[in-house]
């Protein structure tokens, strides 16, 4: 196999990874924590189910980590050796794939912290509850620290599904791909706003 034919799978694999699993994951858990807008009693209910589920840690390593340590690693190098055009083409697209990059990035932190200070947290003998969540965003700086990380995450699974789309093959016309545009514009305003009220009802 050249390298040209394992790059063009290499980039799929890292495509298909964005969406399954880690886009339905996202979804997931932010519907889990926006569980919380109802009652503290609520989120520490589905957080009790999703912290019980049998073979939880393999779960995790092999559903979550392992794909989010490749989809952020390759991101990354493509994030830095990616030519962005906006200061020539200051046109939607190039505007997005230059946020594609960035979003990706912080995304990539934010997860890093969030999986710290949530996760490893339980290794270390605390429980995942409202009153873990409550009291990390009570510092102002985790607060803006969550509240940009969960809309730069949104935004990058959102985007990338437009992406997606194309790498895959199934929006192939100028029309497929603008609608797709829309969709992804739905998807980040509805998804992004579950997510901030979820974050808010910690506050």
């Amino acid at each position: 196999m050249s390298n040209q034919d394992s790059g063009f799978y290499i980039r799929r694999l890292h495509s298909l990874l964005g969406v399954i699993p880690l886009g339905v994951f996202l979804i997931q858990h932010l519907l889990v924590n926006f569980t919380a807008t109802y009652s503290e009693e609520a989120f520490n209910f589905a957080a009790g189910i999703m912290g019980n589920l049998p073979f939880v840690i393999l779960l995790e390593i092999f559903i979550i980590y392992l794909p989010i340590l490749f989809h952020g690693i390759y991101g990354i190098y493509i994030a830095f050796t990616a030519k962005n055009n906006v200061g020539r083409y200051g046109t939607y697209r190039n505007w997005m794939f230059l946020l594609q990059r960035i979003s990706g990035v912080i995304a990539f932190i934010f997860i890093a912290v969030h999986v710290y200070q949530t996760r490893i947290q339980v290794f270390l003998g605390e429980e995942v509850n409202f009153q873990m969540v409550e009291q990390i965003v009570a510092n102002p700086f985790w607060l803006v620290f969550w509240i940009v990380g969960v809309v730069a995450t949104v935004f990058h699974f959102a985007n990338g599904l437009w992406t997606f789309m194309i790498t895959w093959g199934i929006t192939q016309s100028p029309k497929s791909q603008q609608i797709m545009s829309y969709v992804a514009i739905f998807v980040f305003l509805v998804i992004s706003t579950i997510g901030l009220m979820a974050i808010f009802a910690f506050v």
